[in-house]
């Protein structure tokens, strides 16, 4: 059965936050806006912020999830930490961007990669 954009997108969204709650991350900010774009995730691991990116796909007909992750899209994430870490009235240690990327076939089981400080 196949799920509807946003719905396939707020379930990878809410998969990999219970992923980096469980391994240790505290969740900050969940779909953070600004006039450059939006950041998926924001977490604290330790006092490492972590910016994460999440692609959600229910199939590889059209590429890997970490496909989708562009020169354009890692260049605009930059900013976004940039903007994100502006907005802020405290100190981070180490800043880091992952990538979460899901896939959830119709039927079978779901997939799910976490890779660690992508920039």
């Amino acid at each position: 059965m196949q799920m509807a954009k946003a719905e396939l997108g707020r379930y990878g969204e809410d998969l990999a936050a219970a992923h980096l709650r469980a391994t240790g991350c505290q969740i900050m900010a969940r779909n953070w806006r600004c006039r450059v774009g939006e950041i998926d995730l924001v977490a604290l691991e330790g006092q490492c912020l972590v910016v994460c990116e999440v692609k959600t796909r229910q199939s590889l007909r059209a590429g890997d999830p970490f496909e989708a992750v562009t020169a354009v899209k890692v260049s605009r994430l930059r900013r976004l930490t940039g903007f994100w870490l502006a907005s802020q009235d405290r100190f981070f240690r180490d800043v880091r961007v992952d990538v979460v990327g899901i896939v959830r076939p119709s039927s079978g089981t779901t997939r799910m990669v976490h890779l660690k400080g992508v920039l």
